[in-house]
């Protein structure tokens, strides 16, 4: 392929919101890095894009480690010649009510979701250092990293959830600040309630407490939305396409959230 294909290496892509993205924006004219910790779902995603006539590699990664990270984002860039942009968007969402937090729960999930985040800009940059700006406002690298309605509000039982999600906002100001001058934006999107797996575990427990179906459970968080529904991924991977494309090129340090109407900011 031509060097002149812009490539974008998505952590999680295998399955949820990762996997909407990977496809929207392979359509958008992306070569796809579809990275993930579960092989087999990476494949998936990666032959789903290739049968549609994209180009995709699917590597094996534990976002938590960051050698792992380093080597999984070098591989696509060998692959594809070149990385412009990078989602870290592979992130656990774990229910933890405040008196039931365990050191093993903290760790776990700051080392996905705030460690991945660090390892995968680290990663990149890495990467976009090798091009320089032609000129000031030039951008030769975007990073763009997943945190949440729930980092944008404290919500119930999601408490080392929402610090994460808070965290990688701040971490995604910080990065955008340092960066710039290297002609790197940094920007984040807050998704709200989005039918993914983990987010049916988060429904599925609590209606399982009330004796009730998934579905009702899915309702209950419905109730919150002003537009009276859950988002489904392909929304979420539409704002990510927009923070991945040019019409983006002057936004830097944002976290642009997209819940159907949950925060206003």
């Amino acid at each position: 392929m031509s060097n002149q294909r812009k490539v974008a290496a998505i952590t999680g892509a295998g399955q949820g919101i990762g996997r909407a993205i990977a496809i929207r924006l392979a359509n958008d004219g992306f070569a796809i890095g579809c990275l993930d910790f579960n092989a087999d779902t990476a494949n998936d995603c990666a032959k789903q894009i290739t049968g549609g006539g994209g180009e995709a590699l699917a590597v094996t990664v534990d976002v938590a480690q960051r050698d792992q990270v380093f080597k999984a984002v070098a591989e696509v860039v060998t692959r594809f010649g070149r990385l412009d942009v990078m989602i870290n968007n592979a992130g656990l969402g774990p229910v933890t009510p405040i008196e039931e937090i365990t050191p093993e729960i903290y760790r776990k999930v700051f080392d996905v979701n705030v460690g991945g985040t660090y390892w995968g800009i680290q990663a990149a940059v890495k990467h976009f250092k090798t091009r320089k700006p032609a000129k000031i406002g030039d951008i030769i690298g975007k990073i763009i990293n997943a945190s949440s309605q729930a980092g944008q509000v404290g919500n119930p039982d999601l408490a080392v959830y929402g610090a994460t999600k808070f965290a990688i906002r701040g971490i995604t100001q910080t990065a955008a600040k340092d960066l710039a001058a290297l002609g790197i934006t940094v920007n984040a999107y807050c998704p709200g309630i989005v039918r993914t797996p983990m987010m049916e575990g988060i429904a599925g427990k609590v209606a399982k407490e009330n004796g009730k179906s998934l579905e009702w459970g899915l309702e209950q968080w419905a109730k919150t939305v002003l537009l009276g529904r859950i988002s489904e991924p392909e929304d979420v991977a539409a704002c990510v396409s927009y923070l991945a494309g040019p019409d983006s090129d002057y936004m830097t340090g944002q976290a642009l959230i997209i819940d159907g109407g949950m925060v206003f900011n």
